[in-house]
């Protein structure tokens, strides 16, 4: 990779917290990816195998284009339709939600980017948003913009906790690796 020797596993993921996820098989499979990340740092660090688990904000794919009758081109005029639901196979949807959108390649960039950092090892074993790596890499996404799905989150539905340093600070050491430092 670019910038950096060793290796780097991305898992993609739903979500920067450790909280419930509104579907029992949903939050299982959603938070088994933040533990795998986690999981596979601690295997593989002597390896100088990074890993960590990525989440995009609300994801703009080319399902979700092709559910409010919009392309990558000109997915903004959804905002500016009277009914913002017309073309919509859904009238409960949201699309204040949807112009908050990220496109796929918002959490392509942040690959790029820590694909290239040659400390990406310091953030191994943990899940990063792709607004805070925007934010700390300065990229942006295709149309100039920085997303911050968190950030509208938090004014729309209030405070959330996201995995934090005082959230890591549970998960290491653990009595695996006090007991057997030498192993890992």
């Amino acid at each position: 990779m670019l910038g950096r020797s060793g290796a780097i596993i991305f898992e993609i993921t739903d979500g920067d917290f450790f909280s419930y996820r509104g579907n029992l098989f949903y939050d299982l499979v959603k938070i088994s990816v933040i533990r795998l990340a986690f999981a596979m740092s601690r295997e593989l660090r002597k390896k100088n195998i990074a890993s960590v688990a990525l989440t995009p904000g609300f994801l703009r794919s080319e399902a979700v284009l092709d559910h409010y009758g919009v392309s990558e081109a000109n997915w903004k005029d959804v905002g500016k339709r009277k009914n913002p639901h017309q073309n919509s196979k859904d009238q409960n949807d949201a699309p204040a939600d949807f112009m908050e959108s990220e496109s796929p390649r918002y959490i392509g960039r942040a690959i790029v980017a820590l694909a290239t950092d040659p400390k990406v090892q310091a953030k191994s074993g943990r899940v990063f948003s792709s607004w805070a790596l925007a934010r700390e890499y300065g990229f942006t996404d295709l149309d100039g913009t920085r997303p911050d799905w968190g950030k509208y989150a938090r004014k729309k539905y209030g405070n959330y906790k996201i995995c934090d340093e005082r959230f890591y600070s549970y998960w290491a050491p653990g009595l695996i690796e006090l007991a057997f430092p030498d192993w890992f």
